[in-house]
């Protein structure tokens, strides 16, 4: 055998895993872009937002707290403003109780960002636990712990083949072909096609796509500690990023699996919304891309053994909760895989478990 572990996909669960594992065995990680973290991970909104998704998605953010706070430089202060117009009222005390908001003026609001228009913004609510995460500090964090304990981390290495033998699994890739007692399934917006071309039933994960946009800071403002703005329901949302705004749609458009791109007319609608919460127009973009965010059927993660192939272990759903979840997810990856018994709650232990799907 080449490896205890193979891993498919260099994205943050799969690096995040191959750290945890290194600790297990040996590891083989194939990534098939040219640098890790080069598809969702890399287009992440990079924000720690712990109330942020379904509960089980919840618990296992909270969970992931303590191991950010053990890292200077990983979180930063950025808080969450939520604006809502007059009509949106049911949405916006959706979010203001969900996500632990406080309720402010909007008086108070504009004392925070100025550029927000108080002839359409009628609510507002702020929470100061949102923090920025350095995502790249993280994933090469993540990649140095593992390369550290001897862990393969192999680029350009696009899997072509997947067949199971008697002792474990052969994988066919661009780079040559590899032997692992077990494979981790961490390819993101490619899990399913990577579980039927292992001969395992897929689960029915959704790649959507999110745009965004870089556009210059409003007003040649200094947007640094500005928080990140976002509507009610999430239909928009607007994130200081080095000197400028990113701005996103917020949409959620069915996609297969590719490097995404951003659709122009999406985007524009996404701008709009932006535009008619603030007072300073869009006169130009510096930029624009796209991400698929990956779902399960019930929108949470999947992590475990699959049901009928118990040496094939599912990494995979990590939707937009990639980054704030990697802690306590590869922790638990290589708690069940180093069959320990797992520091997180049974139930959600179980809420995540692909037995779930039958």
């Amino acid at each position: 055998m080449d490896a205890d572990f193979l891993i498919i996909g260099g994205g943050i669960a799969g690096v995040s895993a191959a750290a945890r594992l290194s600790e297990l065995g040996s590891v083989i990680v194939l990534e098939a872009e040219e640098a890790l973290a080069h598809h969702a991970s890399g287009r992440s909104a990079a924000l720690f937002e712990p109330r942020y998704g379904a509960p089980a998605v919840v618990g296992l953010s909270m969970a992931s707290e303590a191991y950010f706070r053990s890292l200077p430089g990983v979180l930063s202060p950025r808080g969450l403003l939520l604006v809502g117009k007059a009509e949106g009222v049911e949405a916006f005390e959706r979010d203001l109780v969900e996500m632990a908001f406080d309720r402010i003026s909007v008086e108070e609001a504009r004392g925070i960002v100025p550029i927000l228009n108080p002839g359409t913004v009628a609510m507002a609510g702020y929470a100061a636990h949102a923090e920025d995460v350095d995502t790249d500090l993280l994933v090469q964090g993540f990649a140095r712990e593992a390369k550290g304990r001897g862990a393969r981390v192999l680029t350009k290495a696009r899997v072509t083949g997947v067949a199971k033998e008697e002792a474990g699994w052969r994988v066919s890739a661009s780079v040559g072909e590899f032997t692992a007692r077990m494979l981790v399934n961490a390819a993101g917006a490619w899990v399913d096609q990577v579980a039927a071309m292992a001969g395992v039933r897929p689960l029915g994960f959704t790649p959507y796509r999110r745009s965004m946009a870089r556009i210059p800071a409003p007003g040649g403002l200094d947007v640094s500690k500005w928080p990140m703005m976002f509507g009610p329901g999430e239909d928009w949302y607007a994130k200081p990023d080095a000197g400028a705004l990113i701005v996103s749609p917020a949409e959620e458009d069915l996609m297969e699996p590719h490097d995404a791109w951003a659709d122009d007319m999406v985007l524009a609608e996404g701008l709009a919304r932006y535009e008619e919460m603030v007072t300073e127009p869009v006169t130009r973009l510096l930029a624009s891309w796209a991400g698929l965010r990956t779902f399960s059927p019930d929108r949470v993660l999947v992590i475990g053994p699959d049901v009928r192939e118990p040496s094939f272990f599912w990494l995979a759903g990590q939707g937009g909760y990639g980054f704030q979840t990697c802690p306590a997810a590869s922790r638990l990856a290589a708690d069940l895989i180093g069959e320990r018994t797992p520091d997180l709650e049974a139930g959600l232990v179980a809420a995540l478990a692909p037995a779930r799907f039958g």
